[in-house]
C-alpha cells in the first residue's frame, strides 16, 4: 500500500489535537468544583472529550491512506506533543529523563521512516 501523505499529515494533526485535549482535561482537573456534576459538566471537560471524539474520527479516516504499521509510530508523537504543550500551557518542567525519552521517540520515528 502506498502512503497518502495528505492523510499522514491529517493523522499527525489528529494526534496533536488529541494531545491538546489532554492538556484541557488536566487544566480542568486542576480546578476545584462545588460538586461532582460541575466537575464533569464544565466547558473544559466537555470540550476535551469533544476533541477526543473528533481525533478518533480523523484517525480512523487517516488509516485509509496510512499503513497500519505506521500508525503506532505517528501515535508516539503524542508523548512529545503532550510534554511540549504541558511545558507551554501548564508550566510543567521537562526534566532530563523526559527530554531523553522524547529524543528517543523522535529518533525511532526517523529510523522507522527511512
Amino acid at each position: 500500500m502506498s502512503i497518502n501523505y495528505t492523510l499522514m499529515v491529517l493523522f499527525i494533526f489528529s494526534v496533536f489535537i488529541s494531545s491538546c485535549s489532554q492538556i484541557l482535561l488536566k487544566k480542568g482537573a486542576n480546578k476545584t468544583y462545588k460538586n461532582i456534576i460541575q466537575e464533569y459538566m464544565n466547558p473544559l471537560v466537555i470540550g476535551a472529550y469533544s476533541i477526543f471524539l473528533l481525533s478518533s474520527f480523523l484517525t480512523m479516516y487517516s488509516y485509509k491512506g496510512v499503513p497500519l504499521s505506521i500508525g503506532p509510530m505517528i501515535e508516539a508523537l503524542g508523548y512529545v506533543f503532550v510534554a511540549v504543550l504541558g511545558r507551554i500551557f501548564l508550566k510543567e518542567k521537562i526534566n532530563k529523563k523526559t527530554a531523553i525519552g522524547m529524543g528517543l521517540i523522535l529518533v525511532g520515528i526517523v529510523i522507522c521512516s527511512i
